[in-house]
This record gives structure tokens, sequence and C-alpha cells, in this order.
């Protein structure tokens, strides 16, 4: 697989907004420095300032728009902008509220895998020729033990919930925004690589096991200075699929001033104006909660385990988190959110 690594964008920030007057005066209330003023914002509830890598979870860069400290910030109040200051209330740990939550299917379990094992049966007779062998993506193994898988799920709806998302394991093509014909392999600048069909039909396996509850191993955690993280919950081999990165899909045009921290490039076409990205503020999976490397250093970059592949599927694009060295269970996943274009800021990253 060729290193077609996508950006994860994030748009232009507007600086912070300190009277020229009154600069020496402002201090971060966390540090109690004055200095990088221009990572240094100004809460619109109570004027008091925070560095952007003094708060908890920090935060890349100077959001655009209004931003609220996290005492001002409260989740009555839908106009203020900030993220999770205090550790989410957890998604209660019901089956049946878990199922409801992500529409498993109800599928009985020897029904499932005489169907899998119909699929993978191998067509017997002819001689097998030697060819040069091929690195094939492999499907996740989940967990055995149904009360951790429930577990692994319950994590994501909490993180989920908490951020204001639905669930969803798809790209969603909404009114008013990206048509899904506008989704053109065809169009991407240089061409993209195409997925083999047998690692389409592993992609596919993957979708198929979610949907009846066979999760990933994964699981979702609250940390104070990265926020939302997803770590592995048993061991995870190289190549491994790790999920399909989803949202709303939209023209990179029509999002350019968006203050989203999430969007994803979905299509680079040649013409700009063609240029898709993935917006999972209202709809993602697991994808949205997986953090980036801090590649300005090297024990930043020796964190990363993933990497985010775009591919040619049937004509559309569609971008893919796959393990790119064995993970250990307990290991939390990165990935380099920036590839060649280094538009992401990530050097506060931790």
């Amino acid at each position: 697989m060729g290193p077609a690594t996508p950006l994860r964008r994030r748009t232009r920030a507007r600086p912070a907004r300190v009277d020229d007057g009154d600069d020496d005066d402002v201090r971060c209330e966390a540090c109690g420095s004055g200095e990088s003023a221009a990572e240094l914002l100004l809460c619109d509830g109570c004027d008091r300032g925070l560095h952007i890598f003094c708060l908890r979870p920090i935060l890349p860069r100077v959001p655009a728009g209004d931003w609220f400290c996290p005492s001002c910030a409260s989740p009555s109040s839908h106009s203020k902008k900030s993220q999770v200051a205090k550790t989410p209330k957890q998604f209660p740990l019901v089956q049946t509220k878990i199922v409801d939550f992500f529409k498993i299917q109800r599928v009985p379990a020897a029904a499932a895998e005489l169907s899998e094992g119909k699929k993978r049966k191998r067509k017997p007779g002819g001689i097998r020729l030697a060819s040069k062998k091929k690195r094939k993506l492999l499907p996740f193994n989940p967990s055995d033990d149904q009360a951790t898988r429930l577990r692994q799920m319950a994590s994501l709806a909490t993180a989920l919930t908490a951020t204001g998302a639905v669930f969803s394991n798809e790209l969603t093509y909404v009114p008013g925004m990206a048509p899904r014909s506008a989704n053109r392999a065809a169009l991407e600048s240089g061409g993209m690589q195409l997925l083999p069909k047998e690692d389409v039909e592993t992609l596919n396996l993957c979708k198929r096991m979610m949907e009846r509850g066979e999760w990933p191993p994964l699981l979702v955690v609250y940390d104070p200075v990265e926020g939302f993280t997803v770590e592995a919950d048993r061991f995870i081999k190289d190549l491994t699929i790790i999920t399909e990165y989803v949202g709303d899909v939209d023209y990179l045009a029509s999002r350019e001033h968006d203050d989203g921290d999430s969007m994803m490039t979905l299509l680079s076409a040649a013409a700009p104006s063609r240029s898709l990205v993935i917006c999972p503020d209202k709809r993602s999976n697991i994808a949205r909660f997986i953090n980036g490397i801090n590649n300005h250093t090297p024990d930043g970059r020796k964190k990363q385990n993933l990497k985010c592949v775009r591919y040619d599927v049937d004509g559309e694009c569609r971008v893919l988190l796959v393990a790119n060295r064995d993970i250990s269970k307990g290991e939390r996943l990165y990935y380099d959110y920036n590839g060649s274009e280094h538009e992401y800021p990530t050097h506060h990253f931790v």
C-alpha cells in the first residue's frame, strides 16, 4: 500500500482577541505567564486568559468564533464552543440500551457463522501458480467475551453522547451538502490507489461483524490532557483494519471557515471546487476519537501505530485507518494527522 495519507483538516483560526493596550496585563490562569500571546485565549464570558497548551485537554490552535473557558462553559449554553472539561457521564452498561444505540442486528450466532463460512470456502481444483506475495489487510479480531464487547461499545457511546454525535459506520450524504455522485475517485489529483478485491471483501466482513455486535477490540478512554482517546483492548496484528473514517461528506469550499477539529480529506481533486471532506461532528464512529502524534519530536513519531490511507473502492473514495505494526493490549492508538502536507498544528500534542 502506498503512503496516500490524507490530511486531517482544521480550518484557519483567527488571532486571539487581546486589547492592544492591555497586552501586559493578560496572563494565563493556569501557568501565570503572559508569554506566547498568539496562543493565549481570552474567554468571551469572563475575560480570563488561558494558553491553548495549558487547557485540559489541550487545543491544537486558537479556535475561530467565540470561546468560553471551562468555568463559563455549560451544557445548557448551546452557543458556547468548548471541549469536555471534566470526566463525562458514563453510558449505561445495559445490553438493551447498547444494542439500541448502535442498532445492532439480532442475528443468531449459528446463522452468522454459517454465512461467513460459505463466503470463505475455497473452490477446489486447479493448480495454483506461484506469485509474488502481497500484503493483505486483515479483519479485526473481536474480543471473545460478550461482556467485554459491551464494555467497549459503551465506552464509544459515552464519547459520542458527550460530544453530541450519533453513531454511524458509513459515509453520509445530507441534503444541502455534497451528493454521493460527487464522490468520484477518478477526480483525485494524481490518481488514487485501488483497494484490491480481497481487501474490499475484508472491509465488508468488518462491517458485517459490527452490524451484529462483533466489535473491534477498542476502548475509548477520557484523558485529562488528550481528551477522548482510543486504546487497544487486546493484541492487534499489523495490517489489521481498525475502522473506516466516516461522517457527513461536504465540499471543502463550504467548510473553509468551519471550526471543526476533526475534518478529514476525502477527495483532493485537481479542480479545488470538487474537493471533499468528511465532517464527523454530527455522525461518526470511533475514528473521530483516535488522536494524532506530535510529528515535531522523535518520541512523538515513535507513538504512531496506525496509518491513514485513502482508497478507490468501487469508484468511490474511502478512508481507512490500518495498523502499521503490531499493537499491544493497553497501547493507545495514534496516526499522523498531516502526512506530507504539515498543515495541522501538532507541536503541542503530547
